[in-house]
């Protein structure tokens, strides 16, 4: 197999290289194309065009594989906890004993967020977006913790690791129970990290708060299978950001920010008021099928597909067990829970779905179990926010210790070319 690439373009020939990955996925360096042949490439969405070199994750949208580190989604939804595969994504390996206890124990000690940030919530109407909230509360945090991190002291990065992994989850709940006009919840110094979540988001002030294990169990895997997913939108956010030496808090803000579009993040949201639109209108799932299927109508099926993975989600198949699990717990009766089982049930036995692989994704099934659990629509973005927290460390860590260039893409320009000034009088 070749080691390189020959482009040849106005009779000057440039040999590039072929880096190939551990998984034998091939790409070309052209990072010597436009010094050498005043060319570069253009590729809007970065589709076909690798960022960085990357250990954390690897994924085949073709054959429907997710791994971290190695280790296979499925195996690690099942077996492990979230603070694992936190661990995991963060430091490269599975944690033994000692250091998850450790990792337990210095996060717990840095769960308090200081009072003066309940003052920002407050500031903050009811109406606001829960991801504008966290968006804004996590780059605040960079006010609190004002010294930078030095990524060249694993003590230091470590000890901002911990911080961040311990005050997030209270942010988000906060941030949730701002919307409701619940008092803030502090959580339990006897509970684990997801039962912490758990309380501080679920807990009511006139009662004690009791922990269901199939909701726990729901939530550990929907954190886990939202973890990383290589270098999507919010993710080369955080990288980009990150590559100007801007602070671990802000460029986790900024990764906040590119989550919340209706196309990344915001998918899950979108599903449930597809749902609730659907519901509105009567709730024939078939009418809104064929709907999906008409080309020339603007009604899009979300939860429905990915732009990755042109097999079945692989999140998605273990996801669905445990929405099925939670729900037939909890015994919930909800109209708009029923359509989305009708359209899931439909879907899959529709030869136009299915001969375009246009299969339920994790999206669908965290939104019914977000709904399931009592969590507000406009709060489903801020859970994938919770999960994705270690990978965006993670991608920002590896990105910041191995001295990658500050991002800085080019352009091909399609405006004027030079004119002179028009003063105003002749305009």
């Amino acid at each position: 197999m070749s080691t390189k690439v020959t482009l040849t373009y106005n009779n000057i020939s440039v040999d590039l290289p072929v880096i190939t990955g551990t998984e034998n996925e091939s790409a070309v360096d052209i990072a010597a194309l436009r010094s050498a042949a005043n060319l570069i490439t253009l590729d809007p969405g970065y589709k076909n065009t690798g960022s960085c070199l990357s250990t954390i994750t690897f994924l085949d949208g073709d054959l429907g594989i997710l791994r971290y580190r190695g280790y296979a989604i499925e195996e690690l939804a099942e077996k492990a906890t979230f603070l694992e595969v936190a661990y995991l994504l963060i430091f490269g390996e599975l944690p033994n004993i000692d250091q998850l206890t450790k990792f337990q124990n210095d996060i717990k000690a840095n769960s308090f967020v200081d009072e003066d940030v309940k003052k920002i919530i407050d500031a903050f109407p009811k109406a606001a977006h829960p991801m504008g909230v966290l968006a804004s509360l996590t780059s605040a945090l960079t006010a609190f913790n004002p010294s930078s991190v030095n990524v060249d002291s694993d003590e230091d990065m470590y000890k901002a690791i911990a911080k961040i992994m311990g005050k997030f989850p209270v942010l988000v709940a906060w941030t949730m129970r701002k919307t409701q006009g619940l008092p803030i919840d502090y959580g339990a110094k006897d509970l684990d990290y997801i039962e912490n979540i758990m309380k501080m988001m679920f807990s009511q002030p006139n009662e004690t708060y009791i922990i269901n294990k199939s909701v726990k169990e729901a939530l550990n895997k929907l954190l886990i299978l939202h973890a990383d997913h290589e270098q999507n939108c919010s993710t080369s956010t955080v990288r980009i950001v990150g590559s100007s030496q801007a602070g671990l808090f802000a460029s986790l803000s900024a990764g906040i920010s590119a989550l919340w579009g209706p196309l990344h993040g915001g998918a899950n949201q979108a599903v449930l008021e597809m749902l609730e639109a659907i519901r509105l209108d009567g709730g024939d799932t078939e009418k809104f099928l064929n709907k999906a299927k008409d080309k020339d109508d603007p009604f899009r099926l979300m939860g429905f597909g990915h732009r990755v993975y042109k097999n079945f989600d692989p999140r998605a198949r273990i996801i669905k067990k445990a929405a099925d699990e939670v729900l037939d717990d909890l015994g919930i009766d909800d109209p708009v829970l029923d359509i989305a089982k009708a359209l899931e049930r439909e879907a899959l036995k529709d030869p136009y779905f299915v001969d375009r692989k246009l299969y339920p994704n994790v999206d669908f099934y965290s939104g019914i179990i977000y709904r399931s659990l009592g969590i507000p629509v406009q709060m489903f973005t801020v859970m994938f926010a919770l999960g994705r927290l270690p990978g965006w460390i993670a991608q920002w860590r590896e990105m910041r210790k191995g001295k990658e260039p500050i991002g800085r893409p080019r352009q091909i320009y399609t405006g004027p070319t030079l004119r002179s000034y028009i003063d105003i009088s002749k305009r």
